[in-house]
């Protein structure tokens, strides 16, 4: 089976790894200090922390939301149901309510028109996602936002779970340099994996500080011999990333470029190839964003033939992520989807990674244009 994920391994990890190994110091180190330091320089931000997960990240990113005031943990949170349960859950974890916002048809990222019509002077945070790595408007966002705090005095902050989407840009831009809080996942089968871990990007300097600090229990590890015995402001958890992995990243980040290149080309391959099939219909494409194609989306008629029908061709496909607002955990909050209603049984995911030869994605792409 051609498959739907595969796990980018550069040759030097086992090397670098085995340095940490061999140090006899494998917890947070040197080596996390030297990843931060080239991901700082790739994505042009000194405002970002590895953590030992992107859900961390989420969570974090939440907890730092919910106690910026004292009412803001008693507020909701806009969110989108179509997305993995680690964007949702970290929102329920910090006691915030869910206020669940359709989906975008032409992307399957969150519906701005939606968005716009359900903030309110108790919405304190927005969580997007970036489906497959294909920005939202992010200008728009602002807009909207703009013309939010004008009516209700209150600007919710913004986080964007960029799970799928390394190496994606806006307006030439990386995720996470727009303004706004940016969550990264560096999990076992992303773009660029530390065999698990995230990072947290931060809009300034005193969100920086407090997360740097909340990372780690609250203990600020620059304090000394004795930094035990500082003061502790506020508590915080166990989020850092260990050296282990750090060394993964740093390894991976080598290949990183050229497997994300391998994405985009046969994404574009894709994008003329499968134009005007009978039953298909292909995401938007808009010029102002280079999208990082963790995985190529269709929206297909008669969904269950489809997949049967490229199963039966040795070719591995995904609804990527259940609709996370019909789980029983959710359900307080349900509430009228209409467009995600109607796509719900329509879209399904294709490989499009770096491991496919131009064999495999010519066989991809003739087996769904002799329909199903």
């Amino acid at each position: 089976m051609i498959p739907l994920f595969k796990v980018a391994m550069s040759d030097k990890a086992s090397a670098l790894v085995g340095q940490v190994l061999d140090s006899g110091y494998i917890g947070q180190g040197t080596k996390v200090d030297e990843l931060e330091r080239a991901l700082a320089q790739r994505l042009d931000n000194h405002r970002i922390l590895t953590v030992n997960s992107a859900t961390s990240g989420l969570h974090l990113a939440l907890h730092l939301v919910a106690t910026e005031t004292d009412s803001a943990r008693d507020g909701e949170v806009l969110a989108t149901a179509l997305t993995c349960t680690a964007t949702n859950w970290p929102i329920l974890a910090n006691g915030m309510r869910i206020r669940w916002v359709d989906t975008d048809p032409a992307t399957l990222n969150l519906d701005l028109d939606d968005l716009a019509r359900k903030i309110t002077p108790t919405t304190r945070a927005i969580v997007l996602v970036h489906w497959g790595g294909y920005p939202v408007d992010l200008d728009r966002l602002t807009h909207i936002l703009d013309q939010a705090e004008h009516k209700n005095g209150t600007r919710p902050r913004v986080i964007e779970d960029c799970a799928d989407a390394f190496g994606a840009t806006y307006k030439n831009t990386p995720l996470g340099g727009h303004g706004n809080i940016a969550v990264y996942s560096f999990q076992a089968i992303k773009h660029l994996t530390t065999g698990d871990g995230g990072l947290i990007v931060l809009p300034d300097d005193d969100l920086l500080d407090r997360a740097r600090l909340l990372r780690w229990y609250g203990i600020d590890r620059n304090g000394g011999t004795s930094r035990y015995k500082n003061d502790i402001l506020e508590y915080g958890f166990k989020a850092n990333m260990n050296d282990i992995n750090a060394a993964i990243g740093l390894a991976n980040l080598d290949i990183i470029d050229t497997n994300l290149a391998r994405h985009r080309d046969n994404a574009a391959y894709y994008d003329t190839e499968l134009a005007n099939t009978p039953g298909l219909q292909l995401t938007e494409r808009n010029p102002d964003r280079n999208p990082s194609f963790m995985y190529y989306t269709l929206k297909v008629e008669n969904r269950d033939a489809f997949t049967h029908h490229l199963h039966n061709a040795g070719i591995t496909t995904s609804e990527i992520h259940h609709r996370n607002d019909q789980y029983t955990a959710t359900h307080p909050y349900t509430t009228p989807l209409p467009n995600l209603d109607t796509i719900t049984n329509h879209h399904i995911s294709i490989p499009v990674g770096w491991w496919l030869t131009d064999t495999d994605r010519a066989h991809i792409a003739r087996t769904i244009k002799t329909g199903w």
